[in-house]
């Protein structure tokens, strides 16, 4: 394995691109927050299924068809029929600065994510690097990029403290981190087989599955908007089924 990283060290410096893209939309997203209303940024951030379409199509150099924007249109409206089932947005003053931050930390995860099929699928000199290989350097780019942050921000030595690490090492937080790796895992298994259009429809599945488990296990009224969310959906996904974007390889 350790050949193999130094023999492909030109593609580790490919990874630094969704990387950095990563790590900047994940401080933006705490800006972000600051700002808005938690139910207004998530109504925001499910612009992301277009962009990403949009991004596709400059990177693949593939335009998409009529009915695949048709349903990643109507499936964008699902899924901020979704947040508005939570609580009512609060009426916040227009922010040109913020809503350009909030389009930039969209941009970042949608470029990242696309980009990442991008190298995945040996669209540049990663050719038939293994997929684990490719892993083993977008995480090891995540962590300089995220060491790069803290200390330009000047807060690496408050986070390196034993206080800090601790929080870390609490068990719950450690189950989180070992769930979101594998779920980056998982992402590169289906951006190499599949393609980031599709991976969208699929996020967006857990509405459906959300509402009907919460409904099953907890008792939890189902609400016209979660029924209009989940029509949206599943209409969508039908859609998209007739003429889906055939699989780069």
């Amino acid at each position: 394995m350790f050949h193999a990283i130094i023999k492909n060290y030109k593609v580790m410096f490919l990874y630094f691109v969704p990387a950095f893209l990563y790590c900047l939309y994940n401080n933006l997203a705490f800006i972000n927050l600051a700002k808005y209303d938690p139910t207004s940024y998530s109504v925001l951030s499910q612009f992301r299924v277009v962009i990403s379409g949009l991004i596709f199509q400059v990177l693949f150099r593939r335009r998409l068809t009529k009915i695949q924007w048709l349903s990643m249109i109507i499936l964008t409206v699902g899924c901020m029929t979704k947040e508005l089932d939570h609580q009512q947005i609060k009426g916040e003053s227009f922010d040109l600065f913020f809503s350009l931050l909030i389009l930039l930390q969209i941009m970042c995860s949608c470029f990242a994510g696309v980009y990442t099929e991008y190298l995945l699928k040996g669209r540049t000199s990663c050719g038939e690097v293994d997929i684990w290989i490719q892993n083993i350097f977008m995480y090891s780019n995540s962590i300089m990029c995220n060491g790069m942050f803290l200390l330009f921000s000047q807060t690496l030595d408050s986070t390196l403290q034993w206080d800090s690490i601790q929080s870390v090492l609490h068990i719950k937080v450690v189950l989180i981190i070992f769930n979101n790796a594998a779920m980056g895992l998982v992402t590169s298994i289906f951006l190499k087989n599949l393609n980031s259009i599709l991976k969208n429809f699929a996020s967006a599945l857990e509405i459906m599955l959300t509402m009907v488990l919460s409904w099953a296990i907890f008792n939890v009224q189902v609400t016209i908007f979660g029924i209009l969310s989940t029509s949206s959906v599943i209409f969508a996904v039908q859609l998209y089924s007739r003429n889906p974007v055939v699989n780069l390889k």
